[in-house]
């Protein structure tokens, strides 16, 4: 009795920010945690700096690290995704026994985690991939958590994990995904929507500054105000904060001191991949992805600047039109964001089948709305409206959001029509408006398309007055056979 009480409740094997956030967080709830690191410093650095705040026990190899952990054990893994990631749980099974659990909550790709249960379960261990949202700040004062894998594992370990994520109307922003990849699937998804977010808030942003001259700071109070109605939400939130702040060594707005070129950790290219896998068409994180990408080429972009006319009408707004297009701008990016989220969640619903995963799009919603990045008011509409209808084809025909953008729709055409006319780039909002309208048009011109890949690569078609597949004898003499 006196041994099993001196082990860890779980234990945490890497320690970098956001391991060592999550073992905070553990440790502030009352649990008793193991900690450990490739390197033996930062268990001592960690143990120096936040030692205090927790039940912590401080390992320095992986044996001791295995041996203070409470059968069955449990190891959350929170290093690098990729090889490092393989190299630690490779570790962990030659330590562990049939019945103990691991639980990675690193930025895995979801096929990895698929990979990586059924080679962990093979050696009778369970295996959770746990994604987790929240940034920094998140991890240390509650998260969203996604775990997926073993159900049973996850029943063990679900009165940790939704015991330090964020907490909304009194439910933990934490719950059961699916199988295998499910959770890390649904991670990368979030993090594609984040991308679209991310990019239509900068493009609002643009808009502002080239068409009104307003400054940083004056586009920050624009978004507090947005924060207070129907566009709540953090990543609005820390953009008014963002705006408002001034650099301390310049006194310029800080935004205009930082170099236009967006970097990425490649869950967004991930998100994209899949997109293209699953003849899903995530138009607006595709678009958010490349414009990361575009702001890469620096070179590239240079040369273009010197060369490349625009050929674009000058701004002329007048003093007593700039609210309304401020308005304009508003339902634009309220419009766009509901495209963006309804793309993401078509995804993860074909996933779903593909996969035979049983993902409740409600529940993600739901949990989506404490703790991750692109948590917003918003989330509480989408939740019910996939709980009111499980099967629901789009999150864009549903009552809520079909009425919301069809409010929106005159004023996120001028945008995107005044924004290609000033010669501005807005690649996310005008790739939102032309999914909406490809997707409610009675007829697509696909029908040529597909008309031409039979001509050049015999390709067959479908024909609109009966079943079956053809093709058009195009190099004879035009007469159609049955494919």
């Amino acid at each position: 009795m006196g041994e099993t009480a001196s082990l860890a409740d779980i234990g945490v094997t890497g320690l970098a920010v956001m391991g060592s956030s999550l073992a905070r967080n553990l440790g502030r709830n009352g649990f008793r945690v193991a900690v450990h690191n490739r390197t033996g410093a930062k268990t001592d650095e960690f143990m120096a700096e936040y030692g205090s705040e927790g039940d912590f026990l401080p390992t320095h190899d992986s044996p001791e690290f295995v041996s203070l952990l409470a059968r069955p054990r449990k190891a959350l893994i929170m290093v690098k995704a990729g090889e490092p990631t393989d190299a630690v749980i490779a570790d962990l099974v030659r330590l562990m026994e049939p019945g103990d659990i691991i639980l990675d909550g690193g930025n895995s790709l979801y096929t990895d985690t698929i990979r990586r249960e059924a080679l962990v379960k093979s050696h009778g261990i369970r295996y959770l991939g746990v994604g987790v949202s929240g940034g920094e700040e998140g991890a240390l004062n509650g998260p969203a958590i996604m775990p997926g894998g073993d159900a049973e594992a996850y029943r063990e370990v679900a009165p940790i994990l939704t015991q330090i994520a964020a907490q909304v109307d009194g439910e933990p922003c934490c719950t059961y995904i699916g199988p295998d990849g499910a959770g890390h699937f649904v991670k990368m998804v979030h993090n594609g929507i984040e991308y679209a977010d991310m990019q239509l808030i900068a493009e609002a942003y643009d808009l502002m500054r080239l068409a009104l001259g307003m400054s940083a700071p004056e586009i920050g109070e624009v978004f507090a105000e947005w924060n207070k109605g129907e566009l709540n939400s953090y990543l609005i939130e820390i953009t008014a904060e963002v705006l408002s702040h001034l650099d301390g060594r310049t006194g310029k707005p800080f935004v205009d001191i930082v170099l236009d070129h967006a970097e990425q950790k490649g869950t967004g290219k991930w998100t994209v991949q899949n997109a293209l896998d699953i003849g899903v068409p995530s138009t607006v994180i595709a678009e958010a992805t490349f414009a990361r990408g575009l702001s890469g080429d620096v070179a590239e972009r240079a040369a273009a600047v010197k060369l490349l006319p625009a050929l674009a009408r000058p701004w002329d707004i007048a003093a007593g039109d700039r609210a309304a297009f401020i308005e304009d701008i508003r339902q634009a990016l309220y419009a766009s964001k509901i495209t963006a989220y309804s793309q993401g969640f078509e995804q993860i619903a074909r996933a779903s089948r593909d996969f035979g995963w049983g993902i409740d799009l409600s529940g993600v919603a739901r949990i989506w709305r404490g703790g991750c990045i692109i948590r917003a008011a918003f989330l509480n509409p989408v939740s019910e409206a996939f709980a009111g209808n499980p099967e629901l084809p789009l999150l864009i025909v549903a009552p809520f959001f079909a009425e919301a953008l069809t409010k929106g729709i005159p004023a996120w055409r001028r945008v995107v029509a005044a924004a290609a006319t000033h010669g501005v780039p807005a690649p996310a909002f005008s790739s939102a408006l032309a999914y909406y309208d490809g997707v409610r048009a009675p007829r697509l011109p696909a029908a040529l398309v597909q008309a031409q890949r039979d001509y050049f690569g015999a390709h067959t078609y479908e024909r609109v007055d009966g079943p079956g597949k053809f093709h058009t004898l195009w190099g004879g003499n035009g007469t159609e056979i049955p494919a």
